[in-house]
């Protein structure tokens, strides 16, 4: 099919940078901007963007504001309804068992409209935001429209984390079961990596005909740009030669990590064993910049205060793009100590900048 005449819906929780900047998000904006580059016309349903701004500030999108405009890429905005108290620390798994199904079955109804009026080719989901088109397509009543289904990382199946692994089984069940509801419905279920391929199958009752590895991506054309844009950027390398002094300078190694702090992202294991490496005879002189933020950052700022490194160990918190991108050309080495990943865009994006990566 001509690419141009093509209607690919997708639905997703979120999309950077209306709802944060984490990998699900990115790689929504990623795949919808290449889409739309292609010729294909797309519509996106999503919650409205956090931030509300006037005009065409309310519903702009880095690199797709002309799609936008001229009609290539259309937004459906279905609400995410949370309860009183969410977003406070441990109201993650209550707003993914309540909230995220909920927004799954009215997203999900309205690429089924979308459907029925002959507006959509393909149906493409990433998670439970896809539950609606997944319940209405197995009661048989849309099912010539090709639908395609992404569960991420299946972090709600427990990870790899044994302390966590029995508590997410339990508390995650309502998640899960949308999950599968999605995959039983869908022509294609893909995996984002060859390790998540066994665990797809295994949890999702996928056949082997049906699942395809599709790894995530990053944007090259986009980190060119954001590179070049720091490079060219006068004051910003005086900004960033003051952050650093801090740091060690430039005979200190710079060691540079980059995610959401929480337990799976493995961040305390990565402090233990910098620990264990300094007080090593001959250890090289050597700095850890962690850029993100969340819920354990308390905790690892204590346990690096602990271990003797609070000289050593810098939390930058969120950071606008073209800083992050400076530090990933600066870094000597980036790590990634992850506990249970589904495809690492950080990782990626060190490796776009050609820096030394050491993740597991």
């Amino acid at each position: 099919m001509n690419p141009e005449r093509l209607r690919i819906v997708v639905l997703a929780r979120a999309v950077a940078p209306w709802h944060g900047v984490g990998g699900l998000e990115r790689h929504v904006a990623d795949m919808t901007r290449h889409l739309v580059r292609r010729g294909v016309r797309v519509t996106l349903v999503t919650p409205p963007p956090a931030q509300q701004g006037e005009g065409e500030d309310a519903v702009a999108l880095p690199g797709l504001d002309d799609a936008l405009r001229d009609g290539r890429l259309e937004t459906r905005f279905v609400p995410y309804v949370t309860f009183p108290f969410a977003g406070r620390r441990g109201t993650t798994i209550l707003d993914r068992i309540t909230a995220y199904p909920y927004f799954g079955r009215r997203a999900g109804r309205v690429a089924q409209r979308l459907v029925d009026e002959g507006r959509a080719q393909i149906v493409h989901g990433l998670g439970a935001s896809a539950l609606g088109y997944a319940q209405a397509r197995a009661r048989d009543r849309i099912g010539t429209v090709p639908f395609i289904f992404n569960p991420q990382g299946l972090e709600e199946f427990g990870g790899t984390d044994p302390s966590r692994a029995r508590v997410k089984t339990l508390a995650y069940r309502p998640l899960r079961a949308a999950v599968r509801v999605c995959a039983d419905a869908a022509d294609r279920v893909i995996a984002t990596d060859d390790v998540l391929a066994p665990v797809v199958q295994t949890h999702l009752a996928v056949e082997e005909d049906r699942l395809r590895v599709i790894p995530n991506a990053v944007d090259l054309d986009a980190i060119d740009a954001l590179a070049s844009a720091t490079n060219a950027r006068g004051s910003g390398a005086t900004a960033k030669d003051n952050e650093r002094a801090p740091h060690g300078g430039g005979d200190s190694a710079l060691l540079l990590a980059v995610g959401r702090l929480e337990a799976n992202k493995g961040f305390h294991v990565l402090i233990e064993a910098l620990a264990r490496l300094w007080v090593m005879p001959g250890a090289p002189a050597c700095h850890l910049v962690l850029v993100g933020d969340g819920p354990r950052r308390s905790a690892l700022q204590r346990q690096a205060q602990e271990a003797g490194l609070g000289g050593q160990v810098h939390f930058l918190g969120r950071l606008p793009d073209d800083d992050v991108h400076q530090w990933y050309s600066d870094a000597t080495l980036f790590v990634h100590p992850t506990l249970y990943e589904g495809s690492s865009l950080v990782t990626l994006e060190a490796m776009a900048h050609r820096c030394a990566v050491v993740a597991t």
